[in-house]
C-alpha cells in the first residue's frame, strides 16, 4: 500500500511540474526569444540619434555646486551629440505641491541664462517631481484639486526663473490616474513646453493591474502622450540579465509606445549603458 502511494504521489508530482513548466516556464522562454530576436541586426543611422534627444540633469547644477566653468565645458561637451533638451532638476516639490525656490534652487536664474548663452541652441527645463499616493504614503495627492493647483504654480516660479518647459517626474503613477492627466491638462495652460518622464507600457498579461505600479496600459500611456510636448519612457530598472534581453526589451517598449504617440508628441526612450 505505502508503495502504491509513494508511486501515486511521484505521479501527481510530476504532472503539477509539468504544468508548472507550460503555465509558466515555457512561456517565459517564448517571451525572452521574442525579446532576443527583436534586438538582433544592425541599427540604422537614424536609429541612434535624430538630433532629438535629452539629457537629464542633477540637482548640483541649480544649488550652487557648479560654477561658470563646469556650464561652459557642459556647453562644450553638448555639442555634435544630438541632444536637444535638458531637463534640470529644480525640485523636488514638498507633498503640498510647493516649492520653496530660493531654498531649494538658489541659483536656478543663474544657470537657465547660463546655459543658455553657453548652448543656445539646447531648450532648458525644469524638472519636476515628487513620491505620489497610493503608492507612496507619505506622498503627494495628485487626486487633491488644492495641490495640482500648487504644483502649477510652482511650474509658473520657475518659468519665471528662465527655463522654457517644464519637466515632471512623479513616480509611482498609477495606470489610470485621474489626478495625473488632471495636472497635466492644468499646466499646459501655461502655454509652456510640457514634458513627462512616463512609465513603461505594459508589455503582456495585464502586469499594469499587479500592485507594484511599474506598467501603465497602452490605453493610459496614449492619455499621457496626447497631453504633452514630449514624454520620456523610463525604459530601465528592468532587471533583465542580459544586454540582448534589454535591448530587446527596450525595442519592444518603443514599438508599444509609437503605436500609440500622436505625430505631435516626441517620444523619447530612456536608455542604461548596463542591463539594470
Amino acid at each position: 500500500m505505502r508503495r502504491r502511494r509513494r508511486s501515486r504521489l511521484r505521479r501527481v508530482l510530476v504532472a503539477v511540474t509539468a504544468a508548472i513548466v507550460l503555465l509558466v516556464v515555457a512561456p517565459l522562454g517564448s517571451y525572452a526569444i521574442s525579446l532576443r530576436v527583436q534586438y538582433a541586426g544592425e541599427p540604422a543611422a537614424d536609429a541612434r540619434t535624430r538630433d532629438h534627444d535629452a539629457l537629464w540633469l542633477g540637482h548640483a547644477w541649480v544649488d550652487g555646486r557648479k560654477t561658470a566653468a563646469d556650464v561652459t565645458a557642459l556647453g562644450e561637451r553638448l555639442r555634435g551629440t544630438g541632444i536637444r533638451d535638458l531637463y534640470v532638476h529644480t525640485g523636488p516639490l514638498e507633498h503640498d505641491g510647493s516649492l520653496p525656490l530660493a531654498k531649494v534652487s538658489p541659483k536656478a536664474r543663474w544657470f537657465a541664462e547660463a546655459i543658455r548663452a553657453a548652448a543656445p541652441n539646447v531648450r532648458v527645463q525644469a524638472w519636476l517631481g515628487d513620491v505620489v499616493r497610493p503608492g507612496k504614503n507619505p506622498g503627494m495627492d495628485l487626486e487633491d484639486a488644492t495641490v495640482r493647483q500648487r504644483v502649477v504654480a510652482s511650474a509658473a516660479a520657475v518659468l519665471q526663473q528662465g527655463f522654457q518647459g517644464i519637466h515632471y517626474d512623479f513616480e509611482p503613477v498609477q495606470s489610470g490616474s485621474k489626478g495625473y492627466l488632471a495636472v497635466l491638462d492644468e499646466t499646459r495652460a501655461l502655454g509652456t513646453t510640457l514634458s513627462v518622464a512616463a512609465a513603461q507600457i505594459d508589455p503582456l498579461w495585464y502586469l499594469h493591474s499587479v500592485p507594484i505600479e511599474k506598467w501603465w496600459s497602452q490605453d493610459y500611456f496614449r492619455q499621457v502622450a496626447e497631453r504633452v510636448n514630449q514624454i520620456a519612457v523610463m525604459s530601465y530598472d528592468t532587471a533583465m540579465p542580459l544586454e540582448s534581453l534589454y535591448g530587446g526589451y527596450v525595442a519592444k517598449q518603443t514599438k508599444l509606445a509609437l503605436e500609440v504617440t500622436p505625430p505631435t508628441t516626441d517620444l523619447l526612450m530612456g536608455w542604461s549603458q548596463t542591463p539594470s
